[in-house]
C-alpha cells in the first residue's frame, strides 16, 4: 500500500515524510483543517497532541476513508461497538471521549461501591447503557489498533509496544469525570537490569490507591494472565512482567472469575497449533500499603500478536490471514449478546470495500447460527463463510494497487 498522504494548507505530505511534525505545527491550533487524501474528496482530520502531534479522524467519518487507509473504521453495526456509541461511549469533535461504564472507580471503606448523589428529580434521568470491564478492554486494544493488521507490522509487537500505545489509547478517555489514564497501569517489559527502577515507578502510579476520606481508590491494570497460586488467604495472580508484585484476591471471587472465564482458560490446553494470550483487565485497589487486591476482572483471548480473538475456532482464520500477508481488521463483540452476528474479519486490502468473512465454530448453538443467518440475510452463495473443521475457502484476492492519491 502506499504512504497514507494528507493535504496541509495545499501542500501534500506523505505520512512518513519527516517534515510532516513541522507542517502540522503550523497549523496546530489554528482552525485551518487537514484532510486525509485516501478518497478523491478527501476528509478532514483533527490534530491531537500526545508525545507528538497527531492526525485522527473526524468522529463518524471513519468508514468514509478508504478500506486500506489507516484511518478507516468499519460501519459501527459490524461490531459491538455500535451498541455503545451514542449511550456508553460519548465522543467530542475535539477527540474527547466519556465513557459511561458499570463499575466504581472508588469503594468506601467497609462498604460497597461509592455511589453517585441522587438527582433532584430521579424519575426523569434517562437509564442508559453501561460498558463493563471487559467492553473498556475491547475499547482499549481498538482504540490502540491492536484489532487490525498489516504484514508491515510482522515481528514488531511487543510488551513495550503494548504499553505505549494501550497508555496513548487512554489520552482524552474520562470515566466519571475521571482521567482514564490516571487510573490505567499497563506493565513495562520487564528487564532485569531496570526492574527497581521499574517497581519504583509503578508504586508512584498505584500510589493513588491509598484510602482517603474513608474512600478506597480503585485502578485498572491490563495485562498478560501468567497464573494463579493457591495461599492462606485466598489466589495469588501473576500478571506477566510484573514478577514482583501479585495481584491478591479472595477464593470465592476468583472461582466466580474461573466459572465465568472457563472456555478462555481451558483454551490454553487446546491442540489448535498456534498459541494464544489471556489478556487479563483487573479492577484493583489497596488491601494495605503497595499490596494490590483485585475488585473485579474480565478475560479476554488474543493471538501472539494481541489480536483479539472470541474463541479458540478464530485462530486459524487469523493466521491464514497472517500467513498469506492479507490486511484487515478484527471486529470486536464487547457487550454483545453474540459475536455471530458480526463478520470475524474484515479484509480492507480487496477494493474499494471491506469484505466480510464469517467463520462459524463447529460448537456454536443453534441459537448463535440462527443469529448469524439472520444477520446475513443473503442466499448469495458467494458470501465468505467458513465452518470450522472443514476446508476453508479462499479469499478474495488482494488488489496491490493501494490507496487512490489524487490531487487535491
Amino acid at each position: 500500500m502506499s504512504t497514507q498522504c494528507f493535504c496541509v494548507k495545499g501542500q501534500v505530505i506523505g505520512a512518513d515524510d519527516p517534515r510532516l511534525q513541522g507542517v502540522l505545527a503550523r497549523v496546530h491550533g489554528t482552525p485551518e483543517r487537514v484532510r486525509c487524501l485516501c478518497v478523491a474528496a478527501g476528509l478532514e482530520m483533527y490534530l491531537a497532541r500526545h508525545h507528538h502531534l497527531v492526525l485522527k479522524r473526524m468522529p463518524g467519518t471513519g468508514s468514509q476513508h478508504h478500506p486500506s487507509c489507516p484511518s478507516f473504521e468499519p460501519e459501527l453495526q459490524q461490531s459491538g461497538l455500535g451498541e455503545l456509541v451514542g449511550e456508553a461511549v460519548l465522543e467530542s469533535e475535539a477527540g474527547q471521549v466519556e465513557l459511561r461504564v458499570d463499575f466504581a472507580w472508588a469503594r468506601l471503606i467497609g462498604h460497597g461501591a461509592v455511589r453517585a448523589a441522587p438527582q433532584k428529580a430521579p424519575q426523569e434521568e434517562v437509564a442508559h447503557r453501561r460498558m463493563s470491564l471487559r467492553a473498556l478492554m475491547h475499547y482499549l486494544f481498538e482504540r490502540a489498533g491492536f484489532n487490525r493488521w498489516s504484514p508491515a507490522m510482522q515481528g514488531k509487537r511487543n510488551q513495550g509496544v503494548l504499553n505505549r500505545y494501550l497508555m496513548q489509547a487512554a489520552a482524552g478517555v474520562t470515566i466519571k469525570d475521571v482521567a482514564l489514564s490516571g487510573r490505567l497501569y499497563v506493565p513495562e517489559p520487564f528487564c532485569e537490569a531496570d526492574k527497581l527502577q521499574a517497581g519504583r515507578r509503578r508504586r508512584e502510579k498505584l500510589a493513588l490507591l491509598q484510602p482517603s476520606c474513608g474512600q478506597s481508590p480503585l485502578a485498572i491494570v491490563i495485562g498478560e494472565f501468567k497464573v494463579s497460586e493457591v495461599t492462606s488467604f485466598g489466589h495469588r495472580v501473576w500478571i506477566k512482567h510484573m514478577p514482583d508484585a501479585p495481584l491478591l484476591v479472595a477464593a470465592k471471587p476468583w472461582i466466580k472469575i474461573q466459572r465465568k472465564y472457563a472456555p478462555l482458560f481451558e483454551a490454553r490446553d487446546a491442540d489448535t497449533g498456534h498459541q494464544i494470550r489471556l489478556m487479563m483487565a483487573a479492577l484493583i485497589r489497596a488491601r494495605r500499603e503497595h499490596t494490590y487486591e483485585i475488585d473485579a476482572a474480565a478475560l479476554m483471548m488474543t493471538t501472539q500478536q494481541w489480536i483479539p480473538v472470541e474463541g479458540v475456532y478464530e485462530l486459524a482464520l487469523v493466521h491464514a490471514l497472517i500467513d498469506q500477508q492479507r490486511r484487515f481488521i478484527k471486529p470486536l463483540r464487547y457487550d454483545a449478546t453474540s459475536a455471530s452476528v458480526f463478520p470475524t474479519a474484515l479484509l480492507v486490502d480487496a477494493g474499494a470495500a471491506p469484505v466480510p468473512l464469517y467463520a462459524v465454530s463447529g460448537f456454536a448453538t443453534p441459537k448463535e447460527r440462527s443469529a448469524m443467518a439472520a444477520a446475513l440475510k443473503t442466499g448469495d452463495a458467494t458470501v465468505w463463510r467458513w465452518h470450522a473443521g472443514q476446508p476453508m475457502p479462499a479469499f478474495v484476492p488482494a488488489q496491490v494497487s493501494g490507496v487512490p492519491r489524487p490531487v487535491p
